[in-house]
């Protein structure tokens, strides 16, 4: 990544923090992210895609019913996973595991309070959570290519990014789709961290800084949106 790209870059992350996070989603907003962004890639039924973050299924709904494509959808909070494997009982091509991926196998605390459950979040709704070494699991998996995958786990992303980045995971996941979370220690920091080293083997084809970004892989050509 060049040096002005860095400072650019650099630069948003660090108005970003600075903004309340409602001044943050408006760019988002406007674009209807949500319906455009966060749905539209090239998938097919061929394709193998991970949700990290599960929550209630919807974004794993919405893409199941736009591609087919098959779905590995993870949870940790087990009642929420219990509920997306009942809702998606009856589709062979959905998958849903009652724990997270991360940088290794670990029990930790979880508060959970909705799509906001964190580990990084105090909170009197305690609960043990299991997260497993991503690059464990995919090569247990024996997947060998994701071409989304979906990252909204509350502040748990830096270590799964360094992570797939450190064993070299990251290289065959053709697109990232990632939430990062500013109430992590050092966020800024480890996010542009992370970011150049995303950018030695992907491109940024959008990016709302603190909000959503995608990262695709540099096998295909490259279209920006940043805000």
């Amino acid at each position: 990544m060049g040096k002005d790209k860095k400072e650019g870059i650099l630069n948003a992350a660090q108005q970003a923090f600075a903004m309340p996070p409602q001044q943050r989603v408006i760019p988002w907003f406007l674009a209807q992210g949500d319906k455009t962004l966060r749905l539209e890639y090239d998938l097919d039924q061929k394709s193998i895609v991970f949700d990290l973050g599960g929550y209630q299924g919807e974004w794993t709904a919405n893409i199941f019913a736009r591609y087919g494509c098959t779905i590995h959808v993870f949870e940790p909070v087990r009642e929420y996973a219990a509920h997306i494997a009942e809702r998606f009982d009856s589709f062979d091509h959905i998958h849903v595991y009652s724990f997270g991926l991360g940088k290794k196998d670990e029990k930790a605390m979880l508060n959970v309070d909705k799509d906001s459950s964190s580990i990084f979040i105090e909170g009197d709704k305690k609960r043990e959570i299991t997260l497993v070494r991503a690059n464990d699991f995919i090569q247990a998996a024996g997947i060998s290519n994701i071409d989304l995958m979906k990252i909204n786990i509350e502040g748990g992303e830096y270590d799964l990014l360094e992570h797939l980045i450190e064993m070299k995971a990251i290289s065959f996941i053709k697109n990232i789709q990632v939430q990062f979370h500013d109430f992590v220690p050092n966020a800024v920091e480890r996010m542009i961290h992370i970011q150049n080293e995303l950018a030695k083997t992907h491109f940024i084809t959008y990016q709302f800084p603190f909000v959503w970004e995608n990262w695709r892989s540099n096998d295909t050509s490259p279209v920006t949106k940043q805000h």
